[in-house]
């Protein structure tokens, strides 16, 4: 299969989020599966040549940098060249899937990605409209979008995949803490909460593990201080895949309180290595999503709740590993996108 993917912003580039990082998985998958991937985006690579090969895929430079006004123009020409089997367009600009749309009127079928709810606007309709189907990470963006006027039998949700294979082989770190958090410490990242819920324990035997790095660090770490709990509380800055790994199959609980996400993607993984999921919701986040029904997911409405949540978690047994969330795992994340894709007609 031929596999067009569109998007300004890959891994590749300095300020490539969660969208970019789950395209690119996509993108490795395909490749690995011996389809015909060309990604069409923002040249990453040095010298003046419009194409570059890296890891055995195609890239195609559409603009010099990402955001540049003319790049969906220079899609249609270059589509109709590559002659793809599907166009998968990720890219939030509604440009991007006008081009696409009339590169393959009369072939290819268009998917449109939004990994974050777009904005509300008549540009984000029509193209959503001209979209043979739409995919969302979650629910909650899923909705954003039937409120833009997409009707159910277009939307198609895609949880973000876990690597059960790592998770497998990956071994426990012993120094986890019963407690871990996993996220880019910004103005979303709300460990706040947790930090407060934390303090509530100060008489019994705990310990935490805070994972990521941000602008707020400084101010999270003095909170911490301030608390009395900075002992028991252990920044770690940002860490590879494996050794988060590591952590999750450690740790006995794992903390959401972040006001906004799409898809929580550390929390998947931490649940699919045995960590007791505590949620707190909110309304502009998904999180509460992986936990709902789950008898090993505890979800809070408020900061009273999240210690209530906290305390009832330490009364479910510790796991190191949760096969059940293999139903996440890549196979069947590719899978998903492969019968999307035959199911619109792609051979």
């Amino acid at each position: 299969m031929r596999v067009a993917l569109v998007s300004a912003r890959t891994v590749h580039h300095a300020d490539a989020g969660p969208a970019a990082e789950r395209l690119d998985s996509l993108r490795a998958l395909l490749a690995g599966r011996g389809h015909d991937v060309t990604v069409f985006c923002a040249q990453w690579w040095d010298g003046d040549h419009d194409a570059f090969e890296h890891d055995g895929v195609a890239y195609r430079a559409l603009e010099p940098e990402p955001e540049e006004r003319w790049a969906p123009l220079r899609l249609l020409p270059a589509l109709r060249s590559f002659d793809p089997d599907v166009v998968h367009v990720a890219d939030p600009r509604p440009g991007f899937v006008f081009g696409a749309r009339l590169a393959s009127a009369f072939g290819a079928p268009v998917v449109t990605e939004y990994y974050d709810p777009p904005s509300d606007d008549r540009l984000t309709r029509w193209a959503a409209a001209a979209s043979d189907a739409v995919v969302v990470p979650s629910a909650f963006v899923g909705t954003a979008l039937r409120e833009a006027g997409v009707p159910d039998e277009a939307l198609h949700r895609i949880p973000n995949a876990v690597e059960m294979d790592r998770v497998r082989a990956v071994a426990a770190d012993p120094d986890a803490g019963d407690v871990v958090y996993s996220r880019t410490l910004d103005a979303d990242a709300n460990l706040e909460s947790v930090l407060l819920a934390l303090a509530e324990f100060r008489d019994y035997d705990w310990s935490a593990t805070v994972v990521g790095d941000g602008p707020e660090r400084a101010n999270y770490e003095r909170q911490a201080r301030d608390m009395g709990i900075a002992d028991r509380v252990s920044f770690v800055g940002e860490q590879s895949l494996d050794d988060r790994l590591a952590l999750f199959k450690g740790a006995h609980v794992y903390a959401q309180t972040a006001y906004r996400t799409s898809f929580p993607t550390d929390l998947l993984r931490a649940l699919a290595c045995g960590c007791v999921g505590v949620v707190e919701y909110h309304a502009d986040s998904a999180a509460h999503e992986l936990v709902e029904g789950d008898a090993r997911g505890f979800l809070a409405t408020s900061d009273e709740e999240l210690v209530d949540c906290l305390r009832d978690a330490t009364d479910v047994e510790r796991l190191d590993i949760d096969e059940s969330y293999a139903a996440h795992d890549e196979r069947a994340f590719l899978e998903r996108y492969l019968s999307l894709y035959r199911d619109l007609g792609a051979v």
